[in-house]
Parts: C-alpha cells; sequence; structure tokens
C-alpha cells in the first residue's frame, strides 16, 4: 500500500515546517474578515499557522506576523485564546 502524504506547514513564530495537525490555525473568514482560531481547519477564508508553544506564539505577535499573513488587525481577545490553547496543551 502506498503512504499518504503528510500536509506540511510554516509556523509564523518559529518558521519550521511542521506537520499540519501538529499547528494551531488562524483564519481570516472570507464572508465578514473577521479572525478566528479554526480548530476544525474547515473554515474558508486565509489561514496561518502556529506552534503550540508559546515561545513561537509569542515571538509572531511581537514581530506582528500574523498580522501580515492576515494582512489585517487581530483583536486581543483573540491572542487571549490563542495563549489559553497554547498553555493547556
Amino acid at each position: 500500500m502506498k503512504t499518504k502524504k503528510v500536509p506540511l506547514r510554516m509556523c509564523l513564530g518559529c518558521q519550521q515546517m511542521k506537520p499540519k495537525r501538529d499547528l494551531i490555525r488562524i483564519v481570516k473568514r472570507a464572508k465578514d474578515n473577521g479572525v478566528q482560531v479554526d480548530f476544525t481547519g474547515k473554515i474558508s477564508g486565509r489561514g496561518c499557522y502556529i506552534c503550540k508553544n508559546i515561545d513561537c506564539l509569542e515571538k509572531a505577535i511581537k514581530t506582528k506576523r500574523i498580522e501580515k499573513s492576515l494582512e489585517c488587525k487581530v483583536p486581543d481577545d483573540l491572542i487571549e485564546v490563542l495563549r489559553k490553547e497554547v498553555i493547556d496543551e
């Protein structure tokens, strides 16, 4: 049998390619341009990925890589949700 190819995505914090399942997706929704954390990975819109590591998250926030990737301002409450999600992992 053939082995399935694992999709890889780049983390905005550490800039390393990792399996898509190991990352948290942040998406700017196509309908209303709202920003949210996508736990299913199926919400339509522009997405970016971050490791489940607090150092990567803080680095991405400090350098504004999330905002640059999504091409919009990221609300503070979403950043708090991300911090809680990363700490709980």
